[in-house]
């Protein structure tokens, strides 16, 4: 049964590190939570290792950066992972057989910050071997993408999702994220190699570099965070202020976790917190 806390200082003791998801647990995309830089300072004074575990489509250098411009000091964390940055470290090692990609980037010129360092080239999609699904616009419908995807089927293309959310909270509400496209694209027919949450090869990646055995995963996403950790052997904090804030400000606490627990197909999380505090 989830145990309701009211500062993650209620059970930090039991652990040897603490991993804390991004967007809708830190920031909302545009600033901090109003506890949350707080809250992390007392965690690392105290001497435990705090991580970053992001399905972010950029490396981890960039979001390092990101974090840090929203007042959190570059001295918190012992390491900074993002689903982009696994998929880097992949095609680096040579771990991949494309070259040519046709990207969907949140913004002109992501891809090609992402891809420094990297023996690839974006082409259009008549020409690529693959698809570089990193980001998208934050208007982005679902709807705008049945073209592009229908292309891609026919050509047998696949997919590279390196951000597998299918929404993120942003201060005016939730938008649209990659995983929303690429789980269409598996619908359709297409394949998919999905990067980040919930998926094993990132919580290992990490697991293995912190070196240590107790670990605590805080995030909003039942789907991404949760039943991730869960499959990792971690325990793990829901927060309820992040991607299901409107769902908890409608009914009691215990009834909204029991529906959206049933309806994501996932087991209870260790721990509920309204927010990061």
């Amino acid at each position: 049964m989830t145990q309701r806390i009211d500062t993650l200082a209620d059970v930090a003791q039991d652990y040897d590190a603490i991993v804390f998801d991004q967007w809708g647990v830190l920031h909302n995309g545009t600033a901090p939570y109003s506890r949350a830089i707080e809250c992390l300072t007392g965690l690392a004074n105290a001497g435990l290792p705090l991580a970053v575990l992001s399905n972010s489509g950029k490396r981890a250098g960039p979001n390092a950066l990101r974090i840090a411009d929203m007042g959190f000091a570059p001295s918190l964390f012992t390491q900074i992972m993002t689903s982009g940055e696994a998929l880097w470290r992949d095609i680096h090692a040579g771990k991949l057989p494309q070259r040519r990609f046709f990207c969907i980037e949140r913004s002109a010129g992501d891809a090609c910050a992402w891809a420094e360092g990297l023996p690839v080239e974006f082409t259009d999609l008549e020409n690529a071997d693959a698809v570089l699904l990193m980001g998208l616009p934050d208007k982005a419908r679902l709807a705008d993408w049945g073209t592009p995807l229908a292309a891609a089927l026919d050509a047998d293309l696949p997919i590279y999702c390196s951000n597998p959310d299918r929404q993120s909270p942003r201060a005016d509400g939730l938008v649209i994220s990659p995983g929303a496209l690429a789980y269409a694209y598996v619908d359709m027919g297409g394949h998919v190699s999905f990067y980040g949450k919930p998926h094993p090869g990132i919580f290992d990646a990490l697991a293995s570099s912190l070196g240590v055995a107790r670990i605590l995963m805080v995030g909003d996403s039942l789907e991404h965070d949760i039943a991730g950790a869960q499959s990792a052997g971690w325990d793990n904090v829901l927060v309820q202020g992040g991607l299901y804030a409107n769902d908890f400000a409608q009914a009691d606490h215990d009834s909204v976790l029991a529906n959206l627990v049933a309806a994501k197909a996932c087991r209870p999380p260790t721990y509920s917190i309204e927010v990061l505090a």
